[in-house]
């Protein structure tokens, strides 16, 4: 491991209101193994390449629920607890390894009328994607639990921001005002069966049928969609791979520690109507992970698809931000 610590300057957007957006100094202590796997070795079905365990003394940053990238230059964007966009830089290394995330802000989300989210059972951010046209990022799309609702927002230069601009769903998920509502949000690529329609699924809502409730957002493809649910763990994040097939990450307690496992899905079996059901591709537990909850897909700097997944250390001090890569065997 190594540690690097960033002072970082991002200018505040034109029109943006002051005191909006902060610069925060983030430290990344590079992660070079996972369990008894070294850089590069295989675990479960993916090739570990690294992470980082990020920390900052601003209180601002952390409750990192929701992670996507938001620009060709590594740029991410998370969603946090507490109702803000944490955006910045993945930073790599000669050898592609991920050793920093730099240039970052958090800036607090606006509700409609540009204001400020009022207070925080209206801020529990817990999933963020990206939607593309013609091939360029112009918004991203995020999911609130408690106040369960579903909004887009502005992206600029790969940063979010702006008014919110509320998407309309299903009465169901509006009357859900649990923190078992809706945990996450992926838009599908174009080479998907339903390219363009949004997937949501919630964290614990029953189906009727004793699965994990969803809803499918688009024209052709809209309407209800279910996902197998699991004895000790539940789906907190997804993200589509640019085959269209899908990738939900799931979190839970086991043992007294947290447990983990990322499925895959075959993107025939992502329509409405049906029971998702993915392949097993990790499982973890123990002191290598943490309280993950956030997902994401994206080219490192070598042409590499990679998939991130990050932790939510509920702003807690005995809990951690971790950010771990990996990649799809050839």
């Amino acid at each position: 491991m190594r540690a690097l610590h960033v002072s970082l300057a991002l200018a505040l957007l034109a029109g943006t209101p002051p005191l909006t957006a902060a610069e925060v100094a983030v430290r990344a202590t590079q992660i070079s193994s996972f369990g008894e796997t070294a850089l590069d070795g295989t675990f479960g079905q993916l090739i570990f390449r690294g992470g980082l365990a990020l920390v900052a003394q601003d209180d601002t940053f952390g409750g990192l629920s929701g992670l996507t990238s938001t620009g060709s230059n590594q740029q991410v964007s998370f969603v946090t607890d507490r109702g803000s966009f944490v955006a910045g830089q993945l930073a790599y290394d000669e050898s592609g390894r991920l050793f920093g995330l730099i240039g970052v802000t958090v800036e607090p989300m606006q509700n409609s009328q540009g204001d400020p989210l009022p207070r925080q059972y209206a801020k529990d951010a817990e999933g963020i994607d990206t939607i593309y046209r013609n091939g360029e990022p112009v918004a991203v799309r995020v999911v609130f639990e408690h106040l369960t609702r579903v909004a887009d927002f502005d992206l600029i230069e790969g940063v979010p921001g702006g008014p919110a601009r509320e998407v309309s769903i299903p009465q169901w998920l509006t009357d859900l005002r649990t923190n078992a509502s809706l945990e996450s949000v992926c838009v599908a690529p174009p080479a998907s069966p339903i390219a363009g329609s949004t997937l949501l699924l919630t964290e614990d809502h029953d189906d009727g049928a004793g699965h994990h409730s969803g809803w499918l957002l688009g024209q052709a493809d809209k309407g209800p969609i279910s996902y197998q649910k699991d004895p000790v763990v539940y789906p907190t994040a997804c993200a589509f791979l640019p085959n269209g097939d899908l990738l939900v990450l799931e979190r839970g307690v086991s043992m007294l520690s947290f447990a983990m496992t990322l499925r895959r899905v075959a993107a025939a079996d992502v329509r409405p109507g049906a029971v998702m059901a993915g392949e097993l591709l990790l499982a973890a537990n123990g002191s290598e992970i943490d309280n993950m909850e956030a997902l994401a897909v994206h080219t490192a700097p070598d042409g590499e698809l990679r998939i991130l997944i990050g932790s939510d250390n509920n702003f807690n001090d005995w809990q951690r931000s971790l950010l771990l890569e990996f990649a799809l065997p050839n």
